[in-house]
This record gives C-alpha cells, structure tokens and sequence, in this order.
C-alpha cells in the first residue's frame, strides 16, 4: 500500500529530499525533479526516539522504496542542516529510500499515524556501571505513551522493541496492546550473535562473514552463546573452539554493550544495534521468512508461558511467523531457564 505523507513539524519547511541524488523535492512530488526516481512508497516505518541509530537502516534496504520518519526528541531547535547530512550520508549508499525527517517531539504523535511498522528505541540509555534493568521504571514510562499512541494511530502496525531492558519492555507492550503475539517482538538476539561472531572470529582469526551464530535467553548478563548451534562455514563452533575459548567468547558477548558503554561513557552503544535493526526490518518488508533470534512472546516453547526471551524465529512479513523450538540438552535448558527467571524477576 501507498503511504500517506504525513504533516511536518511547524518548525519545518514542507520539503523532503530523495534517496537517489539527495536533492530537494516538494512534500506532493511524484517524482523527483533533478534525476526522476519515485517519491513514494509502499510501507512506512517510524522510529519514536530514534537518534543515531536513524543512519543505519536503510542501508541494506536496496530492493524497495520506504519512508522512514526520524523524530528527534532530543533536538531542542531545528537543524535542517542535521537533515542534510544524513541524507548525504544514506545518499552514498546502495538503496532507494526516501527520507522525511522531523524533529517532532514524541507528543506530536500524528508522525506514527498508518505505519506498518513502529520501531521504539526511545528511552533513558544507561550510564557506566548500570545494568539495563536500571533504567527499566523510567523508560516504562515512555514505552508506555509511545504505546497508547500506536494504539490510537497505527492499531494495525508491527511493533518492535528496542529500549532496554528490550526483554521486560517487549513483553510489557504485548500486555498493553492486546494484540497477538506475533505482532509484538524486540530487538537482542541479532545483535547478541553479531558481537558472538565477532568474538569467535577474534578468538580464531577467521572472517565473521563465515561465522554462522546463535544467542538465547535475555538480552543481558545472563544471555546464553550456543556454541552447539553456532558454526563456522558449517563446522561446528564446539570442534574449533576449546573450552576456554568459549568461556571467553561467552563472557565478552555478555558484555559487549557495556564495553561500549564502558569506551564511550556518555553514550551507550547505537551502531551495531542499528545494523541490526536494518536486518529486522529487512526481514518484515522484504517478507523474506528469516530465521533470526529476537525477543519473542513464548507460548508453551521451551516449557515456558506468559514470558518474553530471545529465541530463534522466522521473521516475515506478519511479524514472527513462527517461533522455532531448539533441542536444547540439560546444560543448556538450564542456562536458558536461569536467563529467564532474571527476566521475570523484573516483569
């Protein structure tokens, strides 16, 4: 379906830009004016909140046209110069994607309004030494507007969670929207096996673009690597890596985010989790039914009910089609319930 172009902040002048030469066009162009690409789209994601993170998406987003309405709530004035540069930025790319940024604050939820899917990373990061449990009451409260909005604006949206803690924050907007389970899911496990992959590759010297993982159970200290269903170029992770290899790729990916966090100290990590959010959404608008782990309602799998944990699923165009049940041996069904009770301990 065709998007509808939604109203600019007052602050903005009623322009967008296009993907292709980055120049300017009007709001109602069909076409833009300097190189003729198409101006509009089929589907429209939102980003409440987005920051950073914005720059990465639409990179690997080369097989269709979308609009991506960046809301900047941190931004006390309008810079259109900042518009600028990321539409330089995304221009250098690969890709046909349309930009209509704002800097609209969250309560100027008309942005959201028809969305197909919502993508939430507002929210309080944590600083140096906080777990992501820590700033859970605080970003509650915002999940919680942005959540009352898309109910109002977009009740018919894909709702994908990315604000810590991601587990506890996923399974409180599935309770809040009432809706199916399949349309409400969080961002953990892509970037958990990113970092697992880096780590392997650093502990073998191989390419990560070989390295083939799977990370379960919260998106925090108590995740689980699972070496059993990890690979590199198809042999098995367990035959190349020795036990205390493996330790240490465990630990470090449980605390990658805050070696970032640790590096950066005035801001948590918005890279990689960009990246990966540009493989979820890659996944749902393309409909390509992607096996990848994400934060996902369990429902009976794994012996669990009425809990969120990151486990793999297909990943299409309705959500989470499908949640896919590993067979997972005692040490690791231990470990993944451990993982799940300390996210109960916060629902």
């Amino acid at each position: 379906m065709r998007a509808p172009l939604q109203q600019w902040s007052q602050q903005m002048e009623r322009i967008i830009y296009c993907m292709v030469c980055g120049k300017e066009a009007p709001v109602d162009a069909e076409r833009c004016l300097a190189c003729d690409a198409p101006l509009h789209t089929e589907q429209q994601v939102t980003y409440p909140g987005l920051r950073r993170r914005c720059e990465q998406l639409p990179q690997q987003l080369s097989d269709r046209l979308y609009i991506v309405v960046l809301s900047f709530k941190e931004l006390p004035d309008t810079s259109r110069e900042c518009f600028r540069s990321i539409v330089a930025a995304l221009s250098h790319v690969d890709c046909d994607t349309v930009v209509l940024a704002s800097v609209a604050s969250a309560e100027e939820a008309e942005l959201i309004r028809d969305s197909d899917l919502v993508i939430i990373t507002a929210g309080s990061p944590r600083k140096p030494g906080m777990s992501r449990s820590d700033v859970l009451d605080v970003n509650r409260a915002v999940i919680d507007t942005i959540v009352d909005q898309v109910l109002e604006l977009a009740p018919d949206a894909l709702l994908m969670l990315v604000t810590n803690p991601v587990d506890v924050l996923t399974w409180h907007a599935w309770k809040r929207t009432g809706w199916t389970r399949n349309r409400v899911f969080g961002l953990g496990g892509v970037l958990d096996a990113a970092r697992m992959a880096y780590y392997i590759g650093q502990e073998t010297g191989h390419s990560s673009r070989d390295i083939q993982t799977m990370v379960i159970g919260g998106h925090g200290d108590s995740m689980l690597p699972l070496f059993r269903f990890s690979s590199i170029h198809g042999i098995n992770a367990e035959i190349v890596l020795d036990s205390e290899a493996r330790t240490r790729v465990t630990e470090r990916t449980r605390n990658g985010g805050a070696e970032v966090l640790n590096l950066r100290e005035d801001s948590s990590a918005y890279t990689a989790p960009g990246a990966a959010v540009v493989t979820m959404v890659d996944a749902i608008c393309n409909d390509r039914r992607q096996i990848l782990p994400c934060v996902s309602v369990l429902d009976g799998e794994y012996s669990e009910q009425d809990t969120t944990a990151g486990v793999p699923v297909i990943l299409g165009r309705n959500g989470i089609e499908e949640v896919i049940e590993l067979p997972l041996n005692e040490t690791e069904l231990d470990g993944f319930q451990a993982s799940i009770a300390s996210i109960r301990a916060d629902l």
